[in-house]
């Protein structure tokens, strides 16, 4: 924890990926960034989601080209982006 600050930063756990919406991983745990690398995005918690700016920019560029999964044998058969996104919490759309 930084000087002055007296409890730690978010949720005490988020297990939905700040960037693109994947569920499965641990990504920050009692308001601190695990490192957990999404399998979906590729992003790693604290690098691009601590900030909603960050968020929209990596979002963007991930979306942009071709939304490809960092760990292509984990992506569902079924799987689909819009639903993904749509499991991304409201205070980081």
């Amino acid at each position: 924890m930084t000087a002055g600050q007296d409890t730690p930063p978010g949720p005490d756990e988020e297990t939905v990926c700040r960037v693109c919406g994947y569920e499965g991983e641990l990504f920050w745990e009692g308001g601190w960034p695990t490192e957990a690398i999404c399998p979906c995005c590729g992003n790693e918690s604290d690098m691009s989601d601590t900030s909603v700016t960050g968020i929209r920019t990596y979002r963007g560029y991930w979306t942009g080209h071709g939304a490809r999964w960092d760990s292509p044998s984990r992506r569902p058969k079924e799987w689909n982006l819009l639903d993904q996104l749509s499991r991304i919490p409201p205070e980081w759309r």
